[in-house]
């Protein structure tokens, strides 16, 4: 294969505005057990969303203590809050779930460490077209060519009503994707958030929360069961990665999901902390941090900063690694600034933080751009799963968008020395 073979293939929208990124002329080849691990995360992940979904409802209704729903309301509108405690919203859930999962481990043996759960995720059209070039060229991509394509169908009703992808200006950089992938699917259209007038038909919400006010029909679009994904920014926050290892809410987990799903979340979440400055009790100190205070952890050595801080969401720095803090990647009196702003900002803008995990390093092909000439990068990678789900916890797996970057970057995402491609099984 050669560059131009791939870049001759590409959809005239060239799929992302400003979106450069290296091709491949191989997907990223996973072994049967890593592959099945990895297909296999869609159902203990709809199960942990919706048990996220009833801890909040119940606490909003004073049936579990109320700093759980104050901390995931923190610096939403009041109409919001109350549109995702409707009752015509109870049993909405999202209905497509990208997890982001650094692929880690060594040479004898893969694992994953999620950093975030994504609902309305960007990168399904690159993926299907992903999927399908190298299908169409002999791979054994995960997921099948058209696996995104018929999972995203899955989410509009049949018939001539068909449905809708609102995008928005501040999402406009994924417009072309997802205009391309409306295209590929029957009876869907790609429109503008902005312009939309907030009917009862079946919509794809590709837009942010944060950014109602740009949106006339974003009130009435968030009281719609036709939604996709629903107005529940709350289980859009980060902070659930956190409050999965809470002390407090152990007991709480352990009867809400089942023990082999919350093995697994454990087993694949970096144990995370809410940045919450409330002081400790005299004894108290917090969690394998061994210390008894944020302002402790601000006077950590590099050594010891092997931490990434995070804005949990509801913010425009909340998503794209925009807003993400690698502790030992940074000089201290920046570490320190970035501890203080997270806990003077707790009552408006909740942080969490997690544990660090290196991704694993990789070799990877690639074609130089200038030149059409292949080399290979050392890198790292993010897999980034679609799964599609009925919003009952029923999920299938349509494909997985693998990113590879040079080693020496620490965040890992879309980029243009990054590498895009889909994930194959050996």
């Amino acid at each position: 294969m050669k560059l131009e073979t791939i870049t001759n293939a590409l959809p005239q929208s060239k799929l992302r505005h400003e979106g450069n990124w290296l091709f491949s002329p191989k997907p990223l080849s996973l072994d049967k057990k890593t592959a099945k691990s990895l297909t296999h995360l869609g159902h203990p992940l709809a199960q942990f969303q919706q048990a996220a979904d009833s801890l909040y409802q119940r606490s909003a209704k004073g049936k579990l203590p109320a700093w759980i729903h104050q901390l995931l309301d923190a610096g939403k509108p009041h109409w919001m809050i109350d549109a995702q405690r409707a009752p015509a919203l109870r049993n909405a859930m999202p209905r497509v779930i990208r997890p982001d999962l650094i692929l880690t481990g060594d040479d004898s043996h893969n694992s994953f460490a999620l950093t975030e759960i994504d609902s309305v995720p960007g990168g399904m059209g690159i993926t299907l077209w992903l999927s399908q070039f190298y299908s169409q060229h002999g791979f054994n991509v995960l997921g099948g060519a058209n696996g995104i394509r018929d999972g995203f169908q899955s989410l509009m009703p049949a018939g001539d009503g068909g449905g809708r992808i609102l995008v928005s200006e501040e999402s406009d950089d994924y417009r072309p994707e997802m205009t391309w992938l409306a295209d590929q699917c029957q009876n869907i259209t790609s429109q503008s958030a902005e312009n939309d007038t907030g009917s009862d038909a079946a919509a794809y919400r590709f837009f942010e929360w944060f950014d109602w006010e740009n949106l006339p029909s974003a009130k009435k679009l968030a009281a719609s069961p036709q939604l996709i994904s629903p107005c529940k920014p709350h289980l859009e926050e980060k902070l659930w990665l956190a409050l999965l290892w809470s002390p407090s809410l152990r007991g709480i987990w352990e009867k809400e999901l089942r023990g082999n799903h919350l093995k697994r979340l454990r087993e694949i979440v970096p144990f995370g902390w809410v940045v919450d400055p409330a002081p400790l009790p005299p004894q108290g100190a917090l969690p394998r941090l061994g210390v008894h205070s944020w302002d402790e952890v601000a006077d950590f050595s590099q050594k010891d900063r092997r931490l990434v801080l995070k804005i949990s969401g509801f913010s425009e720095l909340a998503w794209g690694s925009r807003g993400v803090y690698i502790g030992h990647d940074m000089p201290g009196n920046e570490w320190r600034a970035q501890i203080n702003a997270a806990t003077t900002a707790f009552d408006d803008q909740p942080r969490m933080m997690q544990q660090y995990h290196s991704g694993k390093i990789i070799n990877h092909p690639y074609f130089d751009p200038e030149t059409g000439e292949e080399k290979t990068m050392r890198g790292r990678a993010r897999l980034c799963p679609y799964f599609f789900t009925d919003g009952n916890g029923k999920t299938s797996f349509g494909g997985c968008l693998a990113t590879i970057v040079p080693a020496d970057k620490k965040k890992i995402h879309g980029m243009r020395d990054g590498i895009l491609v889909p994930c194959s099984v050996e």
